[in-house]
């Protein structure tokens, strides 16, 4: 099997077992993922590397915001007018969001949110999503208990 990255290039079925063993582990060592799909250290270290040049992949530590002083998340839909790149750029410039999704739908744009507290999201939202050009109107999804977070899908 083999798939495309966002540049267009070809992902194989070795980088795809590499990737997986990763998301099982990111920490786990060169040597163990090669012997898990049949290559060499440096060949698996080669291939990580083009995979994290190329955009596929990011290596990163994921925390639980509440256990860093992160209080408030929420889940922003936005709708907008015009050509949506000028309000998905904006969005993607601010340190407090997480994700930028364009959508078919209800919403142009989904936009995840974490903030210290409430004052906070509100100062994101209401002063600095809001007062973009093209936005027309949001609705917040606060989060009240996050029950599952995992970056497994990858490769499945």
């Amino acid at each position: 099997m083999a798939t495309r990255d966002k540049n267009g290039s070809t992902v194989d079925a070795v980088s795809l077992a590499i990737i997986e063993q990763l998301q099982e582990d990111g920490r786990r060592p060169y040597a163990a993922i090669g012997k898990a799909v049949g290559l060499s250290e440096a060949a698996v270290r080669q291939r990580v590397q083009k995979l994290l040049d190329q955009g596929v992949m990011q290596i990163v530590a994921v925390t639980d915001p509440l256990t860093v002083g992160f209080r408030r998340q929420a889940m922003v839909g936005i709708r907008a007018e015009g050509d949506l790149d000028p309000v998905a750029d904006a969005l993607t410039d601010m340190d407090e969001v997480e994700y930028v999704v364009m959508t078919a739908g209800s919403f142009d744009l989904i936009v995840e949110i974490v903030c210290e507290d409430d004052d906070h999201l509100l100062e994101v939202i209401n002063k600095r999503i809001r007062t973009l050009p093209g936005v027309r109107s949001t609705e917040s999804f606060v989060y009240l208990k996050l029950r599952k977070q995992t970056y497994t899908w990858g490769t499945r």
